[in-house]
Formats: structure tokens, sequence, C-alpha cells
């Protein structure tokens, strides 16, 4: 199905690794609806990324406020998932690896939890101990020269990947890394953790009209003025502002991963951060991914290990995984969408095929 674009505003939201777009009818403009709600809407720079945070309601100082508990949870959060963060819960649980467990609190364990719940899902193509990967592969500004590791010490590092080496003992309120020498790494779903607790923060401070904006996560509550929220997925390989899909949206999260934010080309191939563990390099099966569900830990993980299966086996699992939809581009520039949005999403275009 094809909608008018003349009619719809689009406005981008640039993410780490990623872009979506925000597209929304032109029927549901900033000006005050008839209870007197408008738009509220305000950036901060939280944990390496953006997060805009928008809210429809007639109490702008109280959405305001609301804002401000969300950003200071965030930097909590940041405070115990962030390997940049010393003294970091995960700095601790890294230091300790193959030698003792570590005591960490609620939120942590639940991040832990998530993770080796998606890694199972994914058969271990999401995995949170990709750490020791960390500075091997460079991409940006910070390898202009496309250099690529050596291979001997790829696979040495991919030696130190498994989530199964990853407890939890619940009762202890601990963590442990069996061997020395292993790396986690939360930000393929502590962003993720970090939304739903956003919503839950809103949804307390009786906000029902909002949308979360947060790297490649978001979340959309209620409607804006009378109607859903209305979300764009990005062309893989058209310009900036282009989307190739859009759908209306309402009490539900998505995420999306891709390879068109960071890479570099070598010898006629794209090599982007997206790395699979397996193998210890750039994945090449997909271009995006974007899976949409309830909760944003879950798409953060889900859309990463669904990205590093490819479209077959990636929609598969979304077909099998209750409450769990998904869009994928494969490598070949195909289009899967699973059943559930079938008739949901509208395609616009088809996306731009290019290396």
């Amino acid at each position: 199905m094809m909608i008018d674009l003349s009619r719809v505003a689009l406005r981008l939201v640039r993410t780490a690794g990623l872009f979506l777009v925000v597209a929304s009818s032109s029927a549901c403009n900033q000006t005050a609806g008839s209870s007197g709600s408008r738009l509220v809407e305000r950036t901060f720079a939280s944990m390496g990324t953006e997060l805009r945070l928008t809210a429809w309601t007639a109490d702008e100082p109280g959405a305001v406020d609301a804002f401000q508990a969300v950003v200071q949870e965030f930097d909590r959060l940041e405070g115990l998932l962030s390997n940049w963060q010393d003294g970091s819960d995960v700095q601790r649980l890294n230091a300790a690896a193959g030698k003792h467990p570590v005591p960490v609190g609620t939120d942590f364990r639940d991040v832990v939890r998530a993770a080796r719940q998606v890694s199972e899902w994914t058969y271990g193509k999401f995995d949170v101990t990709f750490g020791v990967m960390a500075g091997l592969w460079k991409f940006d500004y910070q390898n202009k020269e496309g250099t690529i590791p050596e291979h001997s010490e790829v696979i040495r590092r991919r030696s130190l990947i498994d989530y199964r080496d990853l407890e939890v003992d619940e009762e202890a309120g601990t963590v442990f890394l069996r061997r020395q020498g292993m790396v986690v790494n939360l930000g393929g779903i502590g962003k993720g953790y970090a939304v739903d607790r956003a919503r839950d923060i809103l949804r307390k401070r009786g906000f029902h009209d909002f949308m979360i904006q947060f790297g490649g996560d978001m979340y959309a509550a209620g409607h804006r003025n009378d109607r859903p929220w209305r979300i764009g997925i990005q062309d893989p390989r058209g310009p900036a502002y282009r989307i190739f899909a859009a759908m209306d949206v309402s009490e539900t999260t998505f995420s999306t991963s891709g390879d068109y934010e960071r890479f570099f080309f070598k010898d006629g191939r794209r090599y982007h951060h997206i790395i699979d563990p397996t193998t210890g390099e750039p994945t090449n099966g997909c271009r995006s991914v974007t899976i949409l569900t309830a909760s944003a830990t879950i798409a953060d993980g889900i859309s990463k290990g669904v990205f590093i299966l490819g479209p077959e086996a990636g929609m598969s699992l979304i077909e099998r995984l209750p409450g769990v939809e998904g869009v994928i581009v494969g490598a070949k520039n195909e289009v899967l969408l699973s059943k559930g949005l079938e008739g949901r999403l509208m395609l616009l275009s088809t996306p731009t095929d290019a290396p």
C-alpha cells in the first residue's frame, strides 16, 4: 500500500549504527488539540547518543520534570552498564573474569538474564561476551585506511566468546565470567533496557501518550493528538532522509540494526560494526533488521541476533517468537515481512540497491 508522501512530515533521528525516521501525518501537528494538549519535546545526550523524549500532553511542566527523571535514571544505569565508566558493574565483572564472582545489583542481573535468553533464541548469534573484540575492528574516523585485523588475532579472541560462560547467581546476587580474558559488553542490549525504564517512569508520572527515541531503540505509547504515532524505516542504501516503509504504532517498541552507519569498504566488500561471534568478522546476510515487540530490551538484542542469523533463519525465528514482528532487508535487497505486519506496514518503495 502506498501513501501520499506530500502529506507526511519526516524527521530524521540520527542514531548509533543506523538511522530511524519518524514520520507523522500533517494532521497531527504541534498545535494544541481540543483538550489543550500539545507536543512537548526535549533532547538530551546520554550514553554517547541522543535521547529524544516526546509527550502529547496539556501538562508541559510535568512532562519536563518527568523527562529530567528519565535522564537521571539513564545516568544511573550508565554507571552500572557502561564499559567506559570507572567502577561500573561491567568493569568490575570484566576485571574479575576467571577469578571470582562479582556482587551486582538487580538491574545488572536483569540485563544479563535477558541477554542470555536472546542468546539462546538466536543460537548464540547475539552474545554479550563479544566485548573481547572491542578495539580489534575499527570503523569511521578510527580506521580511515580500512585496515583489517590479523586473522590469527581474530581467531584468538573469538575463542573467548561464549555466553554460556557468563553465570548469574540470583541467591548470592553475583555474576561471574568463568574464563580469564573474557569481556562483557552490554551495548547491544543496555540501551533497550534503559528505554524500558524510561517507559515505566513516564507511565508512573501519569503520561499515556509519549515517544522515547534512544539510539536504535524507540517506544511509542498512546497517541499523538487523535492518531497513533507513525514511524518510517530508513532505506539502508538510500539518502539519509529516505524511508522505504512506514506504519502507525502504539504501545510497542521497535529496534533497528543496520550495516550502513559504521562501516568501510575494502576490496569491494563492506565491513561494518555488527560482528558474528562465530567467525569474529562482520556478517553479510542483511542490510537492516527492524524488530517490533513489547520489550525494548528484548527488541534491542533480537534485532542484532536476527541480523547475524540472516534473512531466512532470522525471519524463521521471528515467526516462532510470540509477540515479535520484524522487517528484514537482505543482502540481495529483498524485503521480508513477518506475517503479523502484513496489512499494517506500508511499503512506500523498493529499497535502493547498492553495495
